[in-house]
């Protein structure tokens, strides 16, 4: 087992469902398969689900195919979500255990009060920096190879508000340039920025994680603190 940092290049250790699963089970989360070959999590207030829908390949980001979707809806009774967020493979399960966590902990899905500069503050308060040319919606870690970013929305992402040309939170690991991209996350334009702080501020997070397998791509840029 490698103890290693920085966590945003570590990869999932091919453990993203399982280690997801078992924080949504915990948080008293209902489980079944469909039909589709996916297994579908549903929040004990039916207002918020999670998918692993790696079997049935949606679509792809950054040329990686969508694995996890996460949603939200504001009444049980409304057939459709006011927000969604999509995670391929390798992006590290601790962000997106901790954007759970924190989804789980709020009262309304979908209440916000804060605005994008919360996203941008949690990542620079853990030493990400601004990006020159757009310093009020995009971050860049020190060694430039992840970003997050308020970017138009990709083709195919999901969202309650119709108007076009919206902007939502983008996040990728691209550990050489050039090369393919370790992991993509894509977050529609009405995911509460709080929510999207969570994710960030863990992403960005200096603890080590615990992997027994290190990503090829970005193994030179990691620092082992501990085996065991």
């Amino acid at each position: 087992m490698y103890w290693v940092t920085p966590r945003h290049v570590a990869g999932d250790d091919g453990e993203l469902a399982e280690r997801i699963g078992d924080t949504l089970t915990c948080l008293g989360w209902r489980m079944w398969p469909t039909s589709r070959h996916t297994l579908l999590y549903v929040s004990p207030d039916e207002l918020c689900g999670a998918e692993w829908i790696l079997a049935s390949y949606p679509f792809e980001l950054g040329g990686l195919p969508v694995a996890l979707q996460l949603s939200a809806r504001t009444h049980t009774a409304s057939a459709m979500t006011e927000w969604n967020a999509y995670f391929t493979t390798s992006v590290p399960h601790e962000a997106v255990t901790d954007l759970l966590l924190a989804l789980d902990a709020r009262d309304l899905p979908d209440a916000d009060v804060m605005g994008p500069e919360a996203v941008l503050t949690a990542m620079t308060a853990r030493g990400w920096i601004r990006d020159v040319d757009r310093p009020r919606t995009t971050v860049t870690d020190p060694g430039f190879c992840s970003s997050v970013s308020l970017e138009m929305v990709p083709p195919l992402i999901e969202d309650a508000d119709p108007r076009p040309d919206l902007l939502g939170w983008q996040a990728w690991a691209e550990p050489v340039l050039g090369a393919p991209y370790l992991w993509c996350a894509s977050f529609s334009a009405s995911v509460p920025h709080a929510l999207m702080a969570a994710f960030a501020s863990s992403l960005a997070s200096p603890a080590p994680v615990a992997r027994r397998t290190l990503p090829k791509g970005s193994a030179r840029l990691l620092t082992v603190v501990h085996r065991s």
